[in-house]
């Protein structure tokens, strides 16, 4: 009985592993291939937050930020992440743009939504990619101003 018990537990487990639902929103400051490039990509897992990460450069180096919470700045909602060496950005989506910045706005820049796929047929459809701004903008609101 307890293997029977412990075989069904195994397989939910995996279940919900094989058939979670990953979706990504891509936002990015400067020109791809550039030494002045940095993207900001943020990963849910049905529906839910799960990870930030920060790219940059022109080898696209990155490194794995951690969601610290929300915040309201001037009237307007944002929310934290913070890096390994506990420096913290705030991001302030803005229609159809993201507001980065850090406590004492000497980084202040805007992030504009990235496109991942083909560009006139060229390049490998991104299937957990959102498709345009809106829905960028909507993982963001629904996912991390939460």
């Amino acid at each position: 009985m307890k293997k029977v018990i412990f075989l069904t537990f195994i397989i939910l487990l995996l279940g919900k592993t094989i058939f979670a639902q990953s979706r990504v929103a891509g936002y990015s400051y400067g020109k791809p291939g550039t030494d002045n490039y940095e993207q900001l990509t943020f990963w849910t897992t049905d529906g839910e937050r799960s990870k930030v990460y920060y790219t940059y450069g022109k080898d696209r180096k990155e490194v794995e930020v951690q969601y610290i919470g929300t915040e309201e700045i001037n009237g307007s909602m944002c929310f934290k992440i913070q890096f390994a060496n506990k420096f913290i950005l705030f991001i302030t989506p803005n229609v159809k743009k993201l507001l980065v910045s850090d406590v004492s706005s000497k980084y202040n820049k805007i992030f504009l939504w990235e496109y991942e796929g083909p560009v006139n047929g060229i390049g490998t459809y991104c299937d957990i990619c959102v498709e345009d701004e809106d829905e960028a903008m909507k993982l963001i609101e629904t996912s991390y101003l939460k």
